[in-house]
């Protein structure tokens, strides 16, 4: 059931708390980022309802957090955070979601808008045929199934390793592009099977790879320690561990679903399946979501070698595309964090949500460490995506997490009722932005209307103190699945 305004405690402009009490078996407050426009949106799902039920986990540390771009999600809401005690708490692949890792990456390049802009047709066309998108596409980046248990083991490091990129690549990932614990042999020949192929692969859905330019910087400083400075081209790359990851998902949800009885674990949703992190069962699916992170790092580093060289022949061996972060947006990860007034080591869920560290955390690569982590929130391929940089209020208040995009505001089958993808296309075009995609559906189910406002969700993450504005980026060229 959905959940009503009056069952809301407004804590300020952009806090809403539902306490505890409001549904019996509740074990903390769930927590809402937004305005009271958002709001509105919002509320016309179960996102909210979702966020109550996350706050049932066993070992809940902290809130149940709902971010701004919350949708409508399986089990957790997408743009739901929670945290669990690593000791005594669940793990639970709801709260991962079913594209491990998906994530974004921002390249930037010594290109100005008016430099491309003249070529940027041949430039879409040279990026779609050389970085294969759709449902079951396959890569130009072989492996076979033992060299695919090294990149489940090494993430991006792989893929660099034979030639597809440089070494400062992986610095600029969280995590180095490789998560620790990975154990290829808990993921399945089936999820094997579905992935091995992928390397180098957008896959479909709200999936994409955008050229776009700095519209607008915030802050100077910050935007010049990241390497960005207006009507500077970039690219942004949105995508994740494809058919692998999927499988992963679902095989354990399975596994879980069978297990939570022997736990005596009951839950209001079965989509919330989980277990104790510290069973034989939570520690399997650790070990398979780290190989599926891992490979989803080694599908965006092995895209961006393709996107690299895309500019290299259309601009010349000078337009260099360098990575300027990678996040993740689909995980669970163990981290040290600070609760009512004492550390404690937790796992992070973050479901369609991205992390939002500050200055001076050693996770970040030593370049940024001065000024923060490079958030990156795109938005549809109609608008616009930003950068922000990590603040330490969301260390205190959301386990260093923000948002991970502007969030659907329709469902797929009503973004396409009523439209044409032609007509879209060229609306698109009218609005200076080339747009490649597979399949018609690819176009319509992502029409800028589908989404809420990005400026909107980004001003909540930025006046709630979550992440700081640094720049503001405007799509030019869009591939889509």
């Amino acid at each position: 059931m959905a959940v009503e305004w009056d069952q809301l405690q407004k804590i300020d402009e952009y806090r809403w708390r539902v306490p505890k009490g409001t549904k019996l078996g509740m074990r903390t407050d769930a927590l809402i980022y937004a305005d009271e426009r958002l709001l509105q949106a919002i509320l016309k799902d179960l996102s909210v309802d979702q966020a109550m039920n996350v706050a049932f986990l066993p070992g809940i540390v902290g809130r149940s957090l709902a971010m701004p771009d919350i949708h409508q999600g399986y089990g957790f809401p997408i743009g739901g955070v929670a945290a669990t005690d690593f000791r005594t708490g669940v793990i639970s692949p709801g709260g991962v979601g079913f594209d491990i890792n998906c994530g974004v990456r921002l390249l930037a390049s010594p290109l100005r808008k008016d430099d491309v802009v003249p070529r940027l047709r041949e430039l879409v066309n040279q990026l779609f045929r050389d970085v294969p998108s759709g449902t079951g596409s396959e890569g130009y980046l072989k492996c076979n199934l033992q060299e695919l248990d090294r990149v489940l083991t090494e993430g991006a490091a792989w893929v660099v390793a034979r030639g597809f990129g440089e070494a400062s690549d992986v610095e600029y990932c969280e995590e180095s592009g490789c998560m620790a614990g990975a154990d290829p042999s808990q993921v399945s020949q089936r999820a094997k099977q579905r992935g091995h192929t992928q390397l180098g692969t957008l896959g479909s859905g709200n999936h994409f790879l955008e050229v776009q330019y700095v519209q607008k910087v915030f802050e100077p400083e910050v935007a010049r320690c990241f390497g960005l400075e207006e009507d500077q081209v970039v690219v942004l790359i949105h995508c994740g561990s494809r058919g692998l990851g999927h499988q992963v998902c679902t095989d354990f949800l399975k596994v879980m679903n069978e297990a939570m009885p022997r736990y005596g674990i009951s839950l209001p949703d079965r989509q919330l399946a989980c277990v104790p992190i510290q069973t034989p069962e939570g520690q399997a699916y650790l070990a398979a979501m780290a190989a599926s992170a891992n490979f989803a790092w080694a599908n965006r580093q092995a895209i961006t070698h393709f996107t690299r060289k895309a500019f290299e022949r259309i601009f010349g061996p000078g337009a260099k595309l360098r990575v300027v972060y990678d996040v993740a947006h689909n995980i669970a990860k163990r981290e040290r964090h600070r609760v009512d007034g004492e550390v404690k080591e937790v796992l992070v869920h973050r479901k369609g949500a991205t992390r939002s560290f500050p200055a001076g955390a050693p996770e970040l690569p030593a370049g940024y460490r001065n000024v923060g982590q490079p958030v990156l929130i795109p938005g549809s391929m109609g608008t616009a995506s930003y950068v922000l940089v990590g603040t330490e209020k969301a260390m205190e208040e959301t386990f260093g997490t923000v948002c991970h995009g502007a969030g659907r505001a329709m469902s797929r089958a009503a973004a396409k009722k009523g439209r044409d993808a032609r007509a879209e296309t060229k609306r698109l075009e009218e609005m200076g932005i080339l747009l490649r995609a597979e399949t018609r559906d690819g176009i319509l189910e992502e029409v800028p209307e589908a989404y809420k406002d990005i400026d909107a969700v980004v001003d909540v993450v930025h006046n709630a103190g979550l992440a700081r504005k640094v720049a503001r980026l405007r799509p030019i060229g869009v591939i889509k699945g």
